[in-house]
């Protein structure tokens, strides 16, 4: 997963939360960028026919960057099931959001046949929790939070 996946991540979830488009400064702090930062990824993401950006009014995911959004979605989820459920790490959040940008689709694929998914992800995502609704552990650690 690439950092434009991570992007579409946020944005989705944000759209989801918001029902409607999100806004630049909550894809911002989603992602721990400046603002100009995010604005430059979004632009990058309108010109694939990912997004589409209205000024003052907020991002939204065009049906392309909806679908790529959902499979990032899935892939993280598939981490966080293996490390937690499969590999028992305490402290898998971080650990989610350390391995996700290097995890690629074949990697994900393999995981995936080895964890008990459940079958509504990624709509099981609960974006508060950064965690799967269904995924039975109990909260991380404090100062588990991976370094930026």
């Amino acid at each position: 997963m690439n950092t434009a996946d991570q992007y579409l991540k946020a944005i989705y979830l944000i759209q989801r939360e918001e029902d409607g488009p999100a806004a630049t400064g909550k894809v911002a702090d989603a992602m721990g960028v400046s603002p100009a930062s995010a604005n430059e990824m979004i632009g990058k993401l309108e010109g694939r026919g990912l997004a589409d950006h209205e000024k003052y009014k907020g991002v939204r995911l065009t049906d392309d960057g909806i679908e790529r959004a959902r499979d990032a979605l899935s892939t993280y989820c598939i981490i966080e099931r293996f490390l937690a459920n499969v590999l028992e790490v305490e402290a898998f959040r971080a650990e989610a959001r350390e391995l996700e940008p290097v995890i690629d689709d074949l990697v994900a694929e393999r995981l995936d046949t080895i964890i008990d998914r459940n079958p509504a992800c990624p709509d099981c995502f609960d974006a508060e929790a950064d965690a799967c609704r269904y995924l039975e552990v109990g909260p991380e650690p404090e100062g588990e939070k991976p370094a930026d």
